[in-house]
Formats: C-alpha cells, structure tokens, sequence
C-alpha cells in the first residue's frame, strides 16, 4: 500500500488530525507500509505536503498546522501558513518537503547547478542533496545508484543524437553540467573526441571478419600479451585468437579468445560463449 493510501485509513480510523510522526508510527505499526529509512516521519510528511502541493484542493490531505494534516472529507481546515512554505520535519531537519518533485535528471541539474559551485560532484552527494531538499521521491532502497544510471543515460542519448549533452562525466562517477563547458576548449576537447568515437566505430563496423581478427591479434601485442596466434578457421571451436599473458615474468596464463564483429544489436548468445568454453582444453 503507497504511503498516501495508507495516510488516509489511519486519519480515517483517527477520526482527526494527526501529526506525521504519528501517522508514520501508526502505519508501522499496522504494517500498512514498510520503509527501510531512518526517517519514517520526515518521509511521510514530504509525501503528503507534496500531494497538497500538486492536487491544491482536489488532495484529500489538508495540512492544519505544522507536519500536521487531517482529512477535507472530515471537515479538516489549512492553517495559514504560507502555501509556499514547506513544513519542517522534526525528525531530520535537513529532510525537507518540496513544492514540486522532479525526475532524476531534472533533480540533478538543480542539485549542480544550486549546490555544486560549478564543480563537478559524485552522483552520490547528488542524490543526497536532491533528498535533502525534497525533489525526489522514491521508495527504492539505492536511489544513488538509479541517479546514476539516469545521469549516465542521459550522456548516452544526447550523444546519439548528436546534440550538446545535459550532463558531463569527469570521472567515475562523477559528473558535472554540460552548459558549463561552453563552447570554450573544453567543449571543443569533448566534440573533437565524440567525431573520433564515432568514426573509430564506423571504421570497425566497416572491418571483414577477418580483418577483425588481425585486429583483436595486435590489440593483444599492444596489451602485453605474447605468443599471440590467429586461428580464426571453420572448426576451430569458436576461437579465433591463442594468447600467452604473462604477468611479472612469473605467472603464464594460456589465454583463447573468440571475436565477434555483428551488426549493431545482434549480441553474443549464450550458446557461443559455451562453445568457446567448451573448445578451451583443445
């Protein structure tokens, strides 16, 4: 049951008002919602403040006084706070409710472009402060690692369309605003390496397969590998590549590689990955 659902039984039940950290305990304790946050009352006094904030009238929570809320079909009235002003959790005062939640990437760009200074922040210290100032609300138990995703997934679609992107990594897991760069050398850095990106990709796209294999034979010299042998032949097992990697002159690792050049989403099957496992020992 959403937390919403499950406020209006318990003020129901209550026949008035109640405060959220009571509603959050009585919730609890009726096991009509489950939370693994450390602030049960924080959470559901966003939750409802916010349902006040997108339905005006058409919610059926009324706030009547501060992280308190009754129901309007009981007969509940708001109190005169500013309707601009959030209620303030007494649980955790840095969780605050916010007039408006947000996507994740939409919540990123005004962590970065509010909090961040212009510097660069890891995804983690985004969703963070995103959390902290109300602009997401989520049940996932790593809200982190889906800002991230989202983060990286928004780079990915503005390269594939060409256009100049919303967000810039600068390194694992970190990730800056793309209107930052400008179009000072910075940006034209990240375009230039975008043009050799793709054309690198074409090329190999262009590539036979058995140009492809010579290729993935030299790649393996530039990597270190020794005693390199390209086998690449009908019957061969689905190996196309022997190797020696040799790590600090004393470990020596017989390596088989198979390489596969498809079309664009053609992927590598299971059954050829259990071939190439199958022919290792030969």
């Amino acid at each position: 049951m959403s937390v919403r659902d499950a406020a209006i039984q318990v003020l129901r039940e209550a026949g008035g008002p109640l405060h959220a950290g009571e509603i959050a305990k009585r919730l609890l304790a009726q096991k009509l919602w489950q939370t693994s946050g450390k602030t049960p009352a924080a959470t559901v006094s966003a939750r409802l403040y916010s349902d006040i904030k997108k339905a005006g009238d058409k919610s059926p929570f009324v706030l009547v006084a501060s992280q308190t809320f009754g129901l309007r079909e009981l007969g509940a009235k708001p109190s005169p706070v500013e309707p601009s002003s959030s209620p303030k959790p007494s649980v955790e005062p840095k969780i605050k409710a916010s007039a408006k939640v947000y996507s994740f990437a939409e919540a990123a760009e005004k962590v970065l472009e509010q909090f961040s200074n212009k510097r660069p922040m890891h995804f983690r210290d985004i969703t963070k402060k995103a959390l902290e100032q109300g602009w997401l609300d989520t049940e996932g138990k790593t809200p982190d690692a889906t800002m991230g995703a989202q983060i990286y997934t928004a780079i990915k679609r503005s390269q594939r369309r060409g256009e100049q992107p919303r967000f810039i990594q600068h390194g694992r897991g970190v990730f800056g605003l793309g209107k930052w760069m400008g179009h000072g050398l910075s940006y034209e850095i990240e375009q230039h390496n975008r043009q050799v990106r793709q054309a690198l990709r074409k090329r190999l796209l262009g590539l036979k397969p058995k140009e492809f294999e010579d290729l993935v034979g030299l790649l393996l010299v530039e990597m270190g590998f020794e005693d390199i042998e390209v086998v690449g032949r009908t019957g061969d097992g689905g190996i196309d590549v022997r190797a020696l990697l040799v790590v600090g002159d004393v470990i020596r690792i017989r390596m088989a590689i198979q390489a596969k050049k498809w079309k664009i989403g053609n992927n590598v099957q299971a059954p050829d990955v259990q071939r190439v496992r199958g022919s290792l020992g030969t």
